[in-house]
């Protein structure tokens, strides 16, 4: 632009964009972003314009018609009812029923033919079966005078009847419907046991000669009833093995029994077949050696 001469000179004033603007328009046009922004840009300010030059005129018809009426011209009504809780009164209930006898038989099942339930006197169950055979004979005689024919017709009925409740059957004599209750028998579990006694005489050591005691049952007490060292008290539910409650006069035991219970003191010990268990009565006078030979079942009783 020419500067006029003898005029002053002019100075067009410097714009500066903000720093965050110029990063920005930089970013995209490093990341050649510059078109899509322009291409949103010029859609922001043209999609309004669009909208309203494309929207098509209310037509005639639609106009014609009124618009729905408010809500408010019909206004609803309420109705309060009184809310009365309770049972209905039970004559109104129960007006459509009849009274009935409770002991007077209402249902009744099927009829079964031969079935008897309870198996009659003797409480055993009895089932039937009947069997039918028919047999026909057609016998044709010569002519009569009329000239026709004479025909005879001969049925024969066979019924059978088996089944396990009748009288005759062998099944019957096997006393299962005797009506009597089954006899129980126990069992317990005895042990063998062989017992050496050492004790004190005169200042010496003495043992006695071994006393094997056969078919112990418990409860027993061991080596008797008079000096209890332990008691038998039959098999472990869990090992199979035989168990012994410790008398409160043991002082120490020697062996490898397995206590069950007692923390300072043992006082339920379980023994395994064939290996000895020593316990010691008082202050160590008198010593018992207990050994299990076997277990097996007996019978105790019935009922």
């Amino acid at each position: 632009m020419k500067r006029l001469k003898g005029g002053p000179e002019l100075k067009m004033p410097e714009l500066k964009m903000p720093p965050f603007l110029v990063d920005l328009y930089l970013d995209l046009r490093d990341r050649r972003l510059l078109p899509l922004v322009a291409f949103v840009v010029v859609a922001i300010i043209a999609v309004p314009f669009l909208l309203k030059s494309g929207s098509e005129p209310v037509s005639s018809a639609t106009a014609g018609l009124g618009a729905p009426p408010s809500p408010e011209s019909h206004p609803a009504s309420l109705t309060v009812v009184e809310a009365q809780p309770g049972l209905r009164d039970y004559r109104k209930r129960l007006r459509d029923d009849s009274p009935t006898d409770p002991f007077v038989q209402r249902f009744t099942g099927a009829e079964l033919k031969g079935t008897k339930l309870g198996g009659g006197e003797e409480g055993g169950s009895t089932t039937s079966s009947t069997s039918e055979s028919t047999t026909t004979t057609v016998t044709k005689s010569g002519g009569d005078s009329n000239g026709g024919s004479t025909t005879t017709t001969q049925t024969t009925h066979t019924t059978s009847e088996s089944g396990a409740g009748a009288p005759n059957s062998e099944s019957g004599n096997s006393g299962g419907g005797s009506g009597e209750e089954p006899e129980l028998t126990l069992f317990a579990f005895a042990v063998d046991v062989k017992m050496v006694r050492t004790h004190v005489v005169n200042g010496k050591k003495q043992t006695d000669e071994p006393v094997i005691r056969k078919h112990v049952v418990p409860p027993a007490a061991l080596p008797s009833e008079k000096t209890q060292a332990v008691t038998y008290l039959g098999l472990s539910p869990k090992t199979r093995q035989p168990f012994f409650l410790v008398s409160d006069e043991v002082s120490s035991i020697f062996g490898e029994g397995s206590c069950l219970s007692g923390a300072s003191t043992c006082q339920l010990i379980e023994l395994e077949p064939s290996f000895p268990e020593t316990f010691v009565l008082g202050e160590g006078a008198t010593r018992y050696k207990i050994t299990v030979l076997k277990t097996y079942p007996v019978v105790t009783g019935h009922s």
